[in-house]
């Protein structure tokens, strides 16, 4: 007897697409709040002349199965046949022990006959040979427009290399910015227009500056908890932030490091990996040694670290800066900085009440957002986002924003009180090779220009004003004036 009928599966089908009866999208799978994302993926679906599959990828609970609805309405609202669109969840249990060809020729034998369909796959990744079947899909069905989402991104990058090349474009899908964080709780947020950047601080009067900074006072605010839980939409919007980090950990954490990546991977036990993510929790923000960990970590070898520490980071667990040459210096012996993906999930794993009051612990906080902010806003232009050294002490820029054929952006995180940059700083020292090096500081009144002793002009700028500038840059390059 089959495991599944085509009866069930279209029972399940009818639960996932209510929109055949309604002709619309629940409001409550819609939010109001629209990511970046969202509009990256709607430009590539609009896209007639080269098509591409659209494959959204990013952590647990970051929003892209709310992404994939929002598309479904915009297309409902253009008036696409209800029926024509298809979402199919294939983390259910039963359409998980479907193929994916059962399911499809159940769709197209009841629902739409045609091929001229939109497939939305959620958590494409659970379909056996998932890949496989998105080429046939794109290279048999010319008019049927596909977009899939998926936790597991190993699985994506590498069914993108061995089928997907001139396919599919694979969209990151990061924990939501300052930003959109602000606008997501309905914070009094401040249009600022399409000029207003951080690197535009570098041509502007200090009262220019002071009238910008004045605005920005409303989300100000705001920020400290942001740091805590605000990098995940649904528990942005939690009431209880104990429950949130809770639910964090659970679903963000406790899942990808004890189902999905020893079942991807075929680990025997995730013990190892835990170890790994917990050390580097700790470290967060700094330049790691592969072989120290394993030092550290007794009876976990070298290669195991730099292997599960790869697996993190394709599961969206953190980020590797590498280091970047400056001006033709050799780069450091290639050993990178570790930044946890999100703030929040740091500060879920480890329960540190005092850690948002401990000056140093902050500082890594703030240095990890910021670094988060820059790699999911440069990403679809820099070559990489990493750090680097240099001046007469041989010391760190935290950031260093690496674009082809133009000259790097440096960034270097003071998020304390007094945030003096002596002469000898490396951002001083490299800065003459940089189109803009930028401070992020501390306090609300620490903003301005940073002169250095042979005349160049650094830009100072508080860290919620920085992120939330990215944000209004991001917002007016993807969706333009309004």
């Amino acid at each position: 007897m089959a495991i599944t009928t085509p009866e069930q599966i279209l029972k399940v089908l009818r639960a996932f697409n209510p929109w055949w009866t309604t002709g619309n999208v629940m409001p409550a799978l819609l939010k109001k709040y629209r990511r970046f994302a969202y509009y990256e993926a709607m430009k590539r679906l609009d896209q007639r002349d080269i098509r591409r599959t659209v494959v959204l990828t990013g952590a647990r609970r970051v929003g892209k199965t709310t992404i994939e609805y929002q598309l479904i309405d915009t297309l409902l609202q253009r008036g696409v046949a209800p029926e024509q669109i298809v979402f199919i969840s294939l983390d259910h249990p039963m359409l998980k022990l479907s193929n994916l060809s059962d399911i499809l020729d159940c769709y197209h034998e009841n629902v739409w006959p045609t091929q001229d369909a939109y497939y939305f796959f959620d958590e494409i990744q659970y379909a056996s040979g998932w890949d496989k079947w998105m080429k046939t899909i794109y290279d048999m069905q010319p008019e049927t427009r596909c977009v899939a989402t998926g936790s597991a991104s190993p699985a994506l990058v590498k069914g993108n290399t061995e089928s997907g090349a001139g396919r599919w474009s694979v969209i990151q899908v990061p924990t939501v910015s300052f930003f959109e964080y602000c606008s997501l709780i309905g914070a009094d947020v401040p249009d600022l227009g399409p000029e207003i950047r951080p690197t535009a601080f570098l041509n502007m009067s200090q009262r220019q500056r002071t009238q910008i900074m004045m605005k920005l006072s409303a989300v100000q605010n705001h920020f400290s908890r942001y740091l805590r839980v605000g990098g995940f939409p649904e528990l942005a919007l939690a009431e209880n932030d104990l429950m949130a980090q809770q639910i964090m950990r659970e679903d963000v954490v406790d899942k990808v490091l004890k189902r999905d990546l020893p079942s991807l991977y075929s680990l025997r036990s995730a013990t190892e990996l835990e170890r790994i993510f917990l050390y580097l929790c700790n470290v967060s923000s700094s330049i790691v040694s592969f072989t120290a960990i394993a030092k550290e970590l007794d009876g976990v070898s070298r290669a195991t670290v730099e292997n599960y520490i790869r697996y993190l980071e394709s599961a969206n667990l953190i980020y590797q800066s590498w280091p970047v040459d400056m001006a033709g210096r050799k780069a450091l012996k290639a050993q990178p900085k570790i930044y946890i993906a999100d703030a929040a999930i740091r500060n879920a794993v480890l329960m540190d009440d005092e850690m948002m009051t401990n000056p140093t612990e902050l500082g890594k906080v703030v240095e990890t957002a910021v670094y988060k902010h820059m790699a999911a806003f440069c990403y679809p232009q820099a070559t990489r986002v990493g750090y680097s050294r240099g001046g007469p002490k041989d010391k760190e820029v935290d950031i260093v924003v690496d674009y082809p054929n133009i000259k790097k952006i440096l960034i270097e995180v003071k998020y304390r009180e007094q945030a003096p940059i002596p002469s000898d700083d490396a951002i001083i020292a490299l800065s003459k090779e940089a189109s803009a090096a930028i401070i992020v500081t501390k306090r609300a009144d620490d903003y301005g220009t940073h002169d250095t002793p042979d005349g160049r002009r650094l830009i100072r700028i508080p860290a919620f004003a920085f992120l939330y500038l990215l944000g209004n840059a991001e917002k007016y390059g993807y969706k333009g004036k309004e």
